[in-house]
């Protein structure tokens, strides 16, 4: 008997969902289909509780200083609280910086969370994507054993039928500079077919710029867009789609020899290519006529900028899951020193220029989706792969901390103005209800409507929960 791994909830009338597959594996042949089942398994994923159809997260890659931005301490020590102020907003009893003001009109509809914390090494970014808190000693090295990313997991439950992607990421891969991408938002063991539509970007800097001032760094400046987004000459799309209908043939002969899980989802990747070819949403959502003069204001000129505003485009075309990248973002200009957010040395004058792009492209953000009705089921996370260190170093920065730092939830399933979990006076360490990678993505996965103890399978065959044995913040949910 072929037995589907899954939530063992059980239906009304007692049966689980569990004994409800194995019943239809055993009619394979003359009941449901294989790609029947594999839709009945991907559907039990399903809570029904989720608000957010869609979620985008503004990712700070590098080691956000969230003390200086969401948990301010203004009654630490001069080296502990920094130079910034905290100052009112919409939410009574919630104060953030001063160089955020658009964002404080947002907190009544937001939640900070301020108890997060790993010890999966700093600058790994798999823990914040996937829950996965183990130690990597190559953080480059991206490896089919490693758990899917949640992105990839809402890909992976996409509905056969559904033509658009449902894992988009902009604006570059995440490579921090180096020559190749860096674990965390990739499929790992459910397959390559799982990675997101990754998103390329022509960068530059404005003339004249000076690229060697740490204390003064240039913002980045580009536009994201789909790769391969032209035919071959002479390829129309009508020809295009007789290839694929030749191919469809030539690979229905192919899965009649073979009746295996894994070829029933095998051209998922091919699929994927060619929806982000010819889906007409898609290449709307990257349409560079709609960046206009006002959007460039709104969202600032920054590839940052330009990126949450696709971002925007792509939860009105029903994309469920986008990501939106601050990176190094691979440039290649000679002598620059862009490092993001891994802010060692003059932490306070980086972030008086970082924040308001941060500032800008997210209150434009859900002014924008609040304009199309759409606030209520989009949910905006801003995230970090961990935060930076309580007291400030001789070279006034912040040096690498894992131990304790904040997420921002906004939007839908969010029960607004609400702060989960308290850090010590220095912003150093929980001291009241400490939060994993993992109740994160447990968190992400519930606004959604997708059981975070849903159970997958890895390449050995176990079952492994999608967030990795996290649970939802209950106290900041609406649901």
């Amino acid at each position: 008997m072929l037995t589907m791994l899954g939530n063992p909830r059980r239906f009304c009338d007692g049966i689980t969902r569990r004994e409800s597959l194995q019943v239809g594996a055993a009619s394979l042949l003359g009941g449901l289909t294989l790609p029947q089942l594999l839709r009945a398994e991907q559907q039990g994923a399903a809570t029904g509780r989720g608000r957010a159809k869609s979620v985008v997260v503004l990712y700070l890659h590098g080691g956000a200083p969230t003390q200086d931005m969401y948990d301010m301490k203004p009654n630490a020590p001069v080296e502990v609280r920094g130079e910034f102020k905290p100052v009112a907003t919409t939410a009574p009893g919630i104060e953030i910086c001063e160089y955020l003001p658009f964002s404080t009109k947002w907190m009544h509809r937001s939640a900070i969370v301020r108890t997060v914390n790993h010890r999966a090494n700093c600058h790994n970014t798999v823990p914040s994507y996937t829950g996965w808190e183990e130690p990597l000693t190559d953080l480059s090295m991206i490896k089919d054993s490693y758990p899917p990313s949640m992105g990839s997991v809402c890909e992976f439950l996409k509905p056969a039928s559904q033509d658009l992607p449902d894992y988009v990421y902009l604006p570059t891969p995440l490579q921090w500079g180096s020559a190749v991408p860096k674990a965390g938002p990739y499929a790992g063991f459910l397959g390559k077919r799982y990675d997101p539509v990754e998103t390329i970007a022509d960068v530059y800097l404005d003339k004249g710029v000076r690229t060697d001032v740490r204390e003064d760094p240039p913002l980045v400046k580009g536009i994201p867009r789909l790769p391969d987004q032209k035919l071959a000459d002479g390829v129309t799309l009508d020809r295009l789609s007789q290839r694929r209908g030749l191919l469809d043939q030539l690979d229905g002969e192919r899965r009649r020899l073979d009746t295996r899980v894994s070829n029933a989802v095998y051209d998922r990747f091919q699929q994927k290519a060619f929806d982000v070819l010819t889906s007409n949403k898609l290449r709307d959502a990257f349409d560079r006529s709609r960046i206009t003069t006002e959007v460039l204001r709104r969202y600032t000129d920054t590839i940052f900028g330009t990126s949450t505003f696709i971002a925007g485009n792509l939860v009105t075309a029903g994309v469920k899951f986008i990501n939106v990248l601050w990176d190094w973002y691979n440039v290649r200009i000679p002598g620059i020193q862009d490092f993001g957010w891994d802010t060692h040395m003059w932490n306070f004058q980086i972030l008086k220029k970082y924040l308001p792009i941060v500032d800008l492209s997210f209150n434009a953000l859900l002014e924008d989706l609040e304009a199309r009705g759409l606030l209520d089921e989009t949910l905006v996370v801003v995230m970090s792969d961990f935060g930076r260190t309580p007291n400030v170093n001789k070279d006034a920065g912040r040096d690498h901390w894992s131990h304790c730092y904040s997420v921002l939830f906004t939007g839908a399933g969010i029960r607004g103005g609400s702060v989960y979990g308290q850090s010590d006076k220095h912003a150093a360490a929980p001291i009241d209800r400490p939060v994993s990678t993992s109740d994160i993505c447990a968190t992400i996965f519930e606004c959604l409507g997708i059981d975070p103890h849903f159970l997958i399978q890895d390449r050995q065959g176990r079952p492994v929960p999608i967030a990795q044995g996290g649970s939802p913040i209950r106290d900041i949910l609406a649901l």
